[in-house]
């Protein structure tokens, strides 16, 4: 059963998305909250993400609306190091700062600033480790940072039973289209 999902996905840039009113932005959250709602249903617990701009912040929004119905989920921000973020400007901090707020639990996988690619690496391999599935906003003909994401997860599925969703363009545009 799953009991923690990771989320995540394209980063805003990867999606032209550059304002905070963007229309896409609505259709990724209908879709997010949509395949989170059916998650929850499953029996899904907790909700990870890292906090990166685009999919994973969406997504900490999404889920804060969905704790309306569903008051028990949580939603845990795992950071890949200590002072992830503090090295962006003084609107993005803020905007992380608010999200850390609605994060049940917020951490480092590792405790030191950063230092070398091997806290991404070690960062990925604790969340899958800590979590049985993942979705995804990601479609496998537009590659993007989730890329390396996706090719861990088939890599795990290869030796364990590991659930990835994904979101692609199709369903976005079909989504789009029903609004």
């Amino acid at each position: 059963m799953v009991t923690n999902l990771l989320v995540s996905g394209y980063r805003s840039f990867e999606l032209g998305i550059f304002k905070e009113d963007d229309p896409k932005i609505a259709v990724i959250k209908k879709c997010l909250k949509e395949e989170i709602r059916l998650y929850i249903e499953e029996g899904v617990k907790w909700i990870l993400t890292t906090g990166q701009f685009g999919v994973e912040q969406w997504t900490m929004e999404v889920v804060d609306e969905l704790k309306q119905e569903y008051p028990d989920i949580k939603q845990g921000l795992i950071f890949p190091f200590l002072e992830f973020g503090s090295n962006w400007n003084e609107q993005n901090q803020g905007k992380l700062a608010k999200l850390k707020t609605l994060a049940d639990f917020v951490e480092s996988v590792s405790h030191q600033p950063y230092k070398d690619p091997s806290q991404l690496k070690n960062h990925q391999s604790f969340l899958l480790e800590h979590t049985q599935a993942a979705l995804l906003v990601y479609d496998t003909e537009s590659e993007g940072k989730t890329k390396w994401l996706y090719k861990a997860i088939l890599a795990k599925q290869e030796s364990i039973d590991y659930e990835c969703r994904l979101i692609d363009f199709d369903q976005l545009q079909n989504t789009a289209i029903e609004e």
